[in-house]
């Protein structure tokens, strides 16, 4: 393996159990969004990083939120390179986990907690690179900025989206590391690396059904909120149509390229739309595969909220809806709405509550071929890929200064574990592996290593 020669004067049987430990401390943090409370794990954050003699700020754009913000000084002779996590998480259910959301415990050699894939594990593995550089002395070409920000889960408002806004001197860089990106993908018995290069964009929708009061006892065809279940319906089961951006075409090919036959064969027909459906439909045995394939493909909306009536026995006079609205690579928010209005018929008013582009990054760069080269030196059967997401990052925020964004926050699943990484973002029982994390800890420090002095 042919790493960094900063890699090998590193102690790793000490620091990755030290960084697995700072992350499990990070997990204890309840930072559910909302309400986030992300100030008082920021400011922790900030006091490990200055008892290694940096020095961190904590910005605060109000009461209980918090971003921690260190860079460690390079020669200037390149731009900066970013590292950036979220340190909100989503709600967590109790009830549905095996172990404690916040608990932090270690079962089976998993890490559970809310926060250990999205994503304390890339704060962790963050802030362990920049204190590991810092002791080493180091001055590389490039300054490496570590951002823990609030917000991510609920639209960057108070988190990257208010640092860009209020403090973009401090967050400014070339090129940016966070989610979604470096997990292990196994498929057909070959490893796959995702390193995302672009993420659809969001449209969030608020629907409005207006219909005409009255008594519950009397029905009426004019019963708001029959109407607006029947449009969430229509919506719900119907399809958007066909948006194959060069990103996803680079994805699915990368994919086909590396796979036996028939697989070879069959993922280019989902670039297709004669024959996209089918292969989604009746050929691809994994459901959950399927429906990211069907997202990456198509503007997609996704009824989540609804509202109506306050009384059991009136009939309200409307009802409304919110929905999660998601643009495609190559569309826009404008036509993201006209195929709505195609799905959903005449009765709904439409207000968008928050519209953001979706966002892109060419993998023909030094940085992305330097991550390939980490990837095959750490794991000489890895085949790292350009991926894309149908969700959004914290990406969103920083490409609005120029940065350009690299999904890559490596962790390594065993692949005779019956794991899906896709259903451990926000479902139950969330977890890491221990000896993944801290796999995936040698190889981002490598990374910035060879990036930052490059």
């Amino acid at each position: 393996m042919s790493t960094h020669p900063l890699v090998s004067r590193i102690d790793w049987s000490l620091e990755g159990p030290t960084a697995l430990e700072l992350l499990r401390t990070l997990l204890r943090f309840d930072t559910t969004n909302p309400p986030g409370n992300e100030h008082a794990c920021a400011s922790f954050l900030a006091d490990t990083l200055a008892d290694e003699g940096l020095e961190p700020e904590v910005l605060s754009p109000g009461p209980g939120r918090g971003n921690v913000v260190v860079r460690l000084k390079g020669t200037g002779e390149k731009p900066p390179l970013l590292l950036g996590a979220h340190l909100d998480v989503v709600p967590a259910d109790p009830e549905r986990w095996s172990h404690p959301p916040f608990g932090a415990e270690i079962h089976g050699g998993y890490l559970y907690g809310r926060g250990a894939i999205d994503m304390k594990n890339m704060a962790a593995m963050s802030a362990t690179t920049l204190i590991l550089l810092a002791r080493a002395g180091v001055k590389p070409k490039r300054d490496v900025i570590f951002a823990g920000v609030a917000d991510e889960e609920v639209g960057c408002d108070h988190g990257s989206g208010w640092l860009v806004d209020h403090h973009a001197d401090k967050v400014r860089a070339e090129y940016a590391l966070g989610e979604l990106g470096g997990f292990t993908l196994h498929l057909n018995g070959r490893t796959f690396y995702p390193v995302q290069v672009a993420e659809k964009g969001i449209c969030w929708i608020r629907a409005k059904v207006r219909g005409k009061p009255g008594h519950g006892s009397i029905p009426t065809a004019e019963n708001a909120t029959v109407r607006l279940a029947e449009a969430i319906a229509r919506i719900g089961r119907g399809r958007m149509p066909l948006h194959v951006s060069q990103p996803v075409r680079r994805f699915v090919e990368a994919l086909a390229a590396h796979q036996p036959v028939p697989a070879k064969q069959v993922l280019p027909l989902l670039l297709h739309r004669a024959t996209a459906q089918t292969v989604l439909d009746k050929v691809m045995p994994d459901r959950a595969s399927a429906n990211v394939f069907s997202a990456l493909l198509r503007n997609t909306i996704s009824p989540t909220v609804l509202r109506a009536g306050s009384k059991t026995n009136v009939i309200p006079g409307e009802a409304t809806a919110e929905l999660d609205g998601r643009i495609a690579l190559g569309s826009s928010a404008t036509e993201l709405l006209a195929e709505l209005r195609a799905l959903s018929g005449p009765d709904l008013e439409f207000e968008v509550i928050k519209e953001a582009p979706p966002t892109e990054t060419s993998p023909d760069t030094e940085v992305f071929r330097t991550i390939g080269e980490t990837v095959r030196d750490h794991d000489p059967n890895g085949i790292p890929i350009p991926y894309v997401i149908p969700g959004f990052t914290d990406a969103k925020s920083w490409s609005r200064l120029g940065t350009r964004c690299y999904g890559f926050s490596p962790v390594r699943f065993d692949p005779t574990h019956d794991i899906k990484f896709s259903e451990l973002y926000h479902g139950d029982d969330e977890r890491i592996p221990v000896d993944g994390f801290q796999f995936g800890l040698k190889m981002l420090f490598d990374a910035v290593c060879r990036i930052a002095s490059a």
